[in-house]
């Protein structure tokens, strides 16, 4: 099982990325898909996830700035990430849930990519 995460770097307040995580291995449409973020110094926290039928939640912090996406075809679940501010610098991190439609703990993603360093300059 592999998930790669990409399109991490270095951008300005106001600013935008979006990340994108490949993954293989495993029957990618019938699973929960989730961004997470560790700052250092913090606790990993929720970004967004979303359910295979493509219903999103989104961590207070980042509500109306990113956006979750997954392309059932690719394989690949991607966080688009808009009005950036320093607070968003950390280490992003995709991760695959069990199969279901429901919302899920970290200890329940049996699956994490290897992370993406995001960092937001003032």
């Amino acid at each position: 099982v592999q998930l790669q995460a990409s399109g991490g770097g270095l951008v300005q307040a106001g600013g935008s990325l979006r990340l994108s995580c490949a993954v293989s291995g495993i029957i990618f449409s019938v699973r929960t898909m989730a961004w997470y973020r560790q700052a250092p110094g913090k606790q990993r926290e929720l970004v967004a996830d979303i359910t295979k039928r493509g219903i999103a939640n989104y961590g207070d912090p980042v509500k109306g700035r990113f956006t979750i996406s997954r392309d059932n075809t690719e394989n690949t679940v991607y966080l688009q990430m808009s009005s950036l501010k320093p607070e968003d610098t950390a280490v992003y991190y995709c991760a695959a849930g069990p199969g279901g439609d429901g919302r899920y703990l970290p200890s329940e993603y049996a699956y994490w990519g290897q992370g993406t360093q995001v960092t937001v300059s003032s």
